[in-house]
C-alpha cells in the first residue's frame, strides 16, 4: 500500500513526534510511504533522516483569526499549496492519504478531488469556536473520501460539533489515542541522580517541571505566578521550563515568562532550560510534572510522565480526563485556577507516599494502554478498513525511532 503523508508545516511539534512514531513503525515491505511537507524544513530532514522519500511543497500560510483581511490574505496561499498538492498526487497515485492535521486535511480533500483517493484528517487539534470551524466541518462533508482520525474523544466531539452528528456515516470518525515509548520513558534511578546531579540539584529538594512549547495556552506564566506560594512554604524548591517559542507571538510571550520570574524574585526557584534533547532523563528529575494547559486535545507529555511513573498534576481539559483519573494516576486542576493549582501543588510535594501511589498507577496504565504496538495495530487496522484492496499486513517489527524534542 502506498501512503502519502501531507504534514502542512515544516516546524517540528506534537503531531509530527507522532507521524515519525507511525513512520517507523510501519512494515516497509508492505507499505510504501511518502511524506509531503514544507521543502528544507526541519520535517523534511527528520523524515529524510528516518529514510523516507520526501516531496517538497510549499508551507501552507494559514491559521485562524477574527480579521477578514487575513483570510482573505490567506486564500493564495491555500490555492497554490492545493495546486502543489494535486500535482503530486497525479504523480505518485497513492492508494491512500494521510493528512497529519486539520488544516492538512483542508488542502488535500481539495486537492484530490475526482482522482478517488481516500483522506484521512489526523486532527490533532481542538476546533475552536469559530466561523472558519462550520467552514472546516463543511468541507470534511462535502468532499468524498475523508475519515477523521481524533486523538482523543474531546477532539471528536469538538470536529463534529452539532452540523456533522447526523452524518456519522458519511463522514467517520475513529479515535485512537497516541501513545508512547516506554523503553525510553521509564523510571530509572540512575537517570534521575545523573539529571539532578547536572543540574545542580540534591535528591533531598523537591522539583517540579514544565515541558511544552512556550506559548499561552500552555499556561507557563500562570505556573510562574502560582509558584510564588510555592517558594514560600517550599524555599528549597525548583520549578524547571522545559520548551522553546515555536510559533506567532510566541516570543512575546517567552519574555513574558522570564519578565514574570524577575518581578516575583522567583530567580533562586525557577529555571528557565529551553530546548532539549534529553527530555525522559529530565522528566526523571522530577517530582512532579504539571500540565497547565488551558486546552489539550490528547498531550504527549501527559503520556511520557505517566509512563515516567512522575506524579502529574495537569488541568482537566480537553482529552487530558481521558488518560488521567483524579487521585488515582494523577492530580487533577480546573483550568485558569489559580488557588486549585498552589493548592495542588503543594498538597503533592508535601506527601512522598502520595507521589509514589499516584506514579505507580500511572506507569501500569500507561504500559496497558498506550504503547506503541497497541497503537500502530490500531493504525493498521484504520488503514485495512479504508482502502478496500485485501488485507494489507501489519507491521514485523516496531522500528524505534527517536525524535529528539523539547516540547508538544
Amino acid at each position: 500500500m502506498k501512503i502519502l503523508f501531507y504534514n502542512h508545516t515544516g516546524t517540528v511539534s506534537g503531531a509530527e513526534r507522532v507521524l515519525m512514531m507511525i513512520l517507523g513503525g510501519l512494515d516497509r515491505e508492505a507499505y510504501e510511504s511518502v511524506v509531503v511537507c514544507p521543502a528544507a524544513s526541519r520535517m523534511m530532514a527528520l523524515a529524510n533522516s528516518a529514510n523516507v522519500r520526501t516531496r517538497g511543497l510549499d508551507q501552507l500560510e494559514a491559521r485562524f483569526t477574527w480579521r477578514v483581511d487575513r483570510v482573505f490574505k490567506y486564500l493564495p496561499s491555500f490555492t497554490s499549496v492545493i495546486g502543489q498538492a494535486r500535482q503530486i498526487i497525479r504523480e505518485e497515485r497513492p492508494d491512500l492519504i494521510h493528512a497529519n492535521s486539520i488544516r492538512a486535511g483542508l488542502v488535500m480533500s481539495a486537492a484530490s478531488i475526482r482522482l478517488g483517493v481516500p483522506v484521512v484528517w489526523h486532527g490533532h487539534d481542538i476546533l475552536p469556536l469559530h466561523p472558519l470551524s462550520t467552514l472546516v466541518r463543511l468541507v470534511a462533508l462535502l468532499t468524498s473520501h475523508n475519515h477523521i482520525l481524533a486523538v482523543s474523544q474531546a477532539v471528536e466531539s469538538s470536529f463534529r460539533g452539532i452540523l456533522l452528528r447526523p452524518f456519522k456515516r458519511r463522514l467517520p470518525v475513529t479515535v485512537i489515542h497516541n501513545s508512547v515509548d516506554l523503553d525510553r520513558f521509564q523510571p530509572n534511578q540512575a537517570a534521575r541522580k545523573e539529571a539532578r546531579s547536572a543540574l545542580g540539584l540534591s535528591e533531598k529538594q523537591r522539583v517540579v517541571g514544565i515541558v511544552g512549547q512556550l506559548t499561552p495556552r500552555k499556561g507557563q506564566r500562570e505556573l510562574v505566578q502560582a509558584f510564588a506560594r510555592v517558594a514560600r512554604e517550599m524555599p528549597e524548591t525548583v520549578l524547571l521550563i522545559v520548551g522553546e517559542p515555536l510559533f506567532n507571538r510566541d516570543e512575546e510571550y517567552a519574555s513574558q515568562i522570564a519578565l514574570a520570574v524577575d518581578s516575583l524574585n522567583l530567580a533562586n526557584n525557577i529555571r528557565l532550560l529551553g530546548a532539549r534533547d534529553d527530555i525522559p532523563k529530565l522528566i526523571q528529575a522530577l517530582d512532579v510534572l504539571v500540565v497547565n494547559s488551558h486546552q489539550e486535545p490528547f498531550a504527549l507529555t501527559v503520556l511520557e510522565g505517566l509512563a515516567s511513573a512522575i506524579t502529574v498534576l495537569a488541568t482537566a481539559v480537553g482529552g487530558t480526563p481521558e488518560m488521567i483519573q483524579h487521585n488515582v494516576n494523577g492530580w487533577l486542576v480546573k483550568s485558569r485556577d489559580q488557588d486549585e493549582l498552589e493548592s495542588g501543588l503543594i498538597a503533592l510535594l508535601s506527601d512522598g507516599a502520595l507521589r509514589a501511589r499516584l506514579g505507580s498507577r500511572a506507569r501500569l496504565d500507561a504500559i496497558a494502554n498506550y504503547s506503541i504496538p497497541r497503537y500502530l495495530t490500531e493504525i493498521n487496522s484504520l488503514y485495512r478498513h479504508i482502502v478496500t484492496r485485501g488485507i494489507t499486513p501489519q507491521a514485523k517489527n516496531v522500528r524505534s525511532f527517536e525524535v529528539k524534542l523539547s516540547a508538544d
